[in-house]
């Protein structure tokens, strides 16, 4: 499941949460339910912003040459 980085400029907090592709967080009270913590003194209709990041693909094998997978 992706990771993904929220940020709140009402509080300047980054929260990072694993969801679905699919799934879009609008609101400070939706992240912080997905990230199972506590809203503090935000409004839970606050809005938040998805932040690009860089991803990081993990693998414990060899690479694959495309030469030997690919038709002839």
């Amino acid at each position: 499941m992706p990771t993904y980085d929220y940020h709140c400029k009402t509080n300047d907090q980054i929260i990072e949460v694993k969801h679905s592709m699919k799934e879009k967080l609008k609101t400070w009270g939706e992240l912080c339910g997905k990230a199972g913590i506590d809203i503090g003194n935000t409004p839970a209709e606050t809005e938040i912003s998805r932040i690009i990041t860089k991803c990081n693909v993990n693998t414990t094998e060899e690479p694959i040459k495309l030469s030997s997978i690919l038709p002839k």
